[in-house]
């Protein structure tokens, strides 16, 4: 059974940084694709960036494109999002996800097959 474990939320400041961790087990990280989504109270979950397990291809949302980056060590079974030049608005509740063999979409929450827990990130002005 795959299980996703983010860690590494916390508080910042506006422009300042953190960086969060997702710990894979229970199968072969190594051939998966994965990302990170964030929703806050009453909203969807949106994407935010993805990694193809060579990291040979990476995604963003255009909100953050330019300030995180995503990456991952396979050998580690762990995916990262590095979050520099945090604004407010980048306060949520952090998600790494797996995608599904086939999927089509990246951006697509219903794409994601399996959800670690979520790990709140709040930045404050």
């Amino acid at each position: 059974q795959v299980q996703l474990v983010e860690s590494g939320g916390g508080s910042a400041q506006a422009g300042g940084s953190l960086r969060l961790s997702c710990a894979a087990s229970g199968g072969t990280s190594s051939t998966w694709t994965m990302g990170w989504f964030r929703q806050n109270p009453g909203k969807g979950r949106e994407f935010v960036a993805a990694v193809t397990p060579s990291s040979v291809n990476t995604y963003y949302a255009n909100s953050v494109k330019g300030r995180f980056t995503v990456s991952r060590d396979n050998a580690k079974n762990m995916v990262f999002l590095q979050m520099n030049s945090l604004k407010p608005e980048d306060t949520a509740v952090y998600y790494c996800g797996k995608y599904e063999t086939g999927y089509t979409s990246v951006v697509v929450p219903g794409n994601v097959d399996s959800w670690g827990q979520g790990t709140q990130v709040i930045v404050s002005s």
